[in-house]
């Protein structure tokens, strides 16, 4: 079942992707680890996630998937 509320949003100024994981319920705090940040409610429900620096983990990630194509490629 797909998600119609689902909202990912990106910040060129700031450099980061904001996923919005549920529209219920109202951010209490934050736990940040590395350049991941998840916005919780009071009763412990993730609301929303933000990568920050988040072309750096994009860049990444796309030499990941360039790298697993060559090796599944040469197999």
């Amino acid at each position: 079942m797909k998600n119609k509320n689902l909202k990912i949003k990106y910040d060129t100024e700031a450099d980061v992707l904001s996923w919005e994981i549920s529209a219920k319920g109202k951010i209490d705090y934050a736990s940040e680890l590395d350049n991941i940040v998840v916005h919780f409610t009071k009763n412990n429900i993730p609301i929303l996630i933000e990568v920050l620096e988040a072309s750096k983990l994009l860049k990444q990630s796309e030499k990941t998937v360039e790298l697993a194509r060559e090796l599944a490629l040469a197999h």
